[in-house]
């Protein structure tokens, strides 16, 4: 089993940081990257609304506090009431909504843009001192991608709110919870070849815990906000290289096999039509440009934070994927 890295401090444990508040309030906390965030609160000693559309689903990180410590508050994103009662007297606010794909009930839009100002002018009228908000590598109000273009305008929507929101843009994110290394290696026990699709990509993966760790660091730190920060972590890869990673980890010797983006696009157009939406035609246009962190931009060194690499925790939870449930070894892969 891979031996998770020792982490020897937080950046946002440093001494000279703002001082620390009583009231955080996080938008999406029962989410892959909001559990994460939700618990470094929580260690930090503050009390913590988890504001969410269904509080059942938060419940379980009651446990990551003491008895109060964290409280679920039903708080959908469409309404501007709950989310000022989600705000009231909260120093720190952390938006964490989003979507990969749309709904009939959610759009890109109303998420990523309508619902991400209405946090935003909340958050400002009830006087937070801090709001730092999740985007996207790539977002742009001029892509060609529905879902960067909503990023990209969102991030102008909250700017407009609240000047001195922190933005950060992490490429793909990975952890035990993700929908990336587990929705592939769930495919290679399903399929007779893993498909490949733009392989050329480049992507930058970067740690669940790291970007909670940036979120922190940001709160805690005046000299972020207004700022925008890019993360990824310590190694950029092509796209297919982490499909062969995935097939090596779960044991399955397949071939890896380019599909004519034509036919690609035939797929995407019948499969996000079908329950689960596994491919749609803007993840296609999404996997046509690169995921890594810009050479000018702000990153997790920055923050004082070394990342966690692919190869430190994939490992250790794409095992049950392997053949026998991961009881035994990966065999030896020519």
């Amino acid at each position: 089993m891979t031996k998770r890295p020792m982490r020897a401090g937080y950046a946002w444990m440093t001494t000279g940081a703002a001082a620390m508040t009583d009231v955080a309030t996080v938008f999406g906390g029962s989410g892959f990257i909001g559990r994460y965030v939700v618990r470094r609160l929580a260690k930090a000693g503050k009390t913590v609304r988890v504001a969410v559309r269904d509080t059942e689903k938060a419940l379980f990180l009651k446990t990551a506090g003491s008895i109060g410590q964290i409280v679920p508050l039903h708080t959908p994103v469409s309404d501007n009431a709950a989310i000022k009662r989600a705000v009231a007297g909260a120093d720190w606010v952390v938006n964490l909504v989003g979507i990969l794909t749309e709904s009939r009930v959610a759009r890109f839009e109303s998420i990523h843009v309508d619902a991400a100002a209405r946090i935003a002018d909340a958050a400002k009228a009830a006087g937070a001192k801090r709001l730092i908000h999740l985007s996207a590598i790539g977002a742009d109000p001029a892509s060609d991608s529905r879902y960067a273009m909503s990023k990209g305008a969102g991030e102008g929507a909250v700017r407009g709110m609240f000047p001195g929101a922190t933005i950060l843009r992490p490429s793909v994110v990975f952890g035990p919870e993700d929908e990336f290394f587990n929705r592939f290696a769930a495919m290679s026990r399903l399929l007779p070849f893993m498909p490949v699709i733009q392989g050329a990509t480049r992507m930058q993966p970067v740690f669940a815990g790291d970007v909670a760790d940036a979120v922190m660091a940001c709160l805690l730190s005046d000299e972020t906000a207004g700022k925008t920060f890019e993360l990824g972590g310590p190694k950029v890869w092509m796209f297919v290289d982490l499909l062969a990673y995935i097939l090596k980890q779960t044991g399955r010797d397949l071939p890896l096999v380019n599909m004519p983006v034509l036919l690609t696009k035939i797929q995407a157009f019948v499969l996000e039509r079908l329950p689960g939406k596994l491919l749609t035609t803007d993840q296609l246009r999404m996997l046509a440009h690169d995921n890594v962190v810009a050479s000018d931009a702000l990153g997790l060194a920055d923050l004082g934070i070394s990342p966690v690499a692919v190869e430190q925790i994939v490992p250790d939870y794409l095992a049950r994927y392997r053949p026998g449930g991961g009881r035994r070894p990966v065999p030896a892969m020519v």
